[in-house]
């Protein structure tokens, strides 16, 4: 896969180096506090499950990196690719570091993740969920265009106790409309 450019950020492929940002991150309450990633996971276990996920022909896992020094600041993971029905779920999409979020690089992250999936991959239909109680990815979600589906009743597990999530999806004819305002 090429690299996809947005104008301050740059997804690429991620590769196996990357795997110890992701364990770094993923022990960051501030990162997985509404994702269903376990408390404690560790190095082995992220390079076990990225493995896992680059032989599965229906997953991508791309890092989000600064476009000036290519620095890796975050991470989306995708999975449920559906060539017969085109369409896709977000499962995972964060910045890792507290300190620059909320500077709008998220959003550009997933503007340009749909980007890829509707204009490079032609999906019709992208999905993600959220932690009911996720307020940021409610409203970020939303801002660019996502509508709500419904709750997943205990449609997610957090160390040990299930969770609701809001189903949100957004059509290929929604992103275009939307982008051609």
């Amino acid at each position: 896969m090429k690299n996809i450019e947005g104008e301050r950020i740059v997804l690429r492929e991620s590769t196996f180096d990357d795997c110890r940002f992701f364990a770094e991150w993923e022990q960051m309450d501030s990162v997985t506090e509404f994702f269903t990633i376990s408390k404690g996971r560790d190095y082995e276990e992220v390079v076990t499950e990225f493995i896992h996920r680059c032989e599965d022909d229906d997953k991508m896992q791309l890092t989000i990196c600064l476009k000036k020094d290519e620095k890796p600041i975050g991470r989306i993971y995708v999975s449920n690719i559906d060539d017969h029905y085109d369409s896709l779920d977000i499962t995972r999409i964060y910045i890792a570091d507290k300190n620059i979020r909320g500077r709008g690089l998220g959003e550009e992250a997933l503007e340009t993740m749909l980007r890829l999936a509707f204009e490079e991959m032609n999906m019709e239909r992208v999905t993600l969920d959220h932690f009911t109680d996720n307020k940021i990815a409610s409203k970020l979600y939303l801002k660019v265009g996502f509508s709500y589906e419904g709750v997943m009743r205990n449609g997610g597990k957090k160390d040990g106790k299930y969770v609701d999530l809001h189903l949100m999806s957004m059509l290929r004819e929604e992103y275009f409309s939307r982008k051609n305002k």
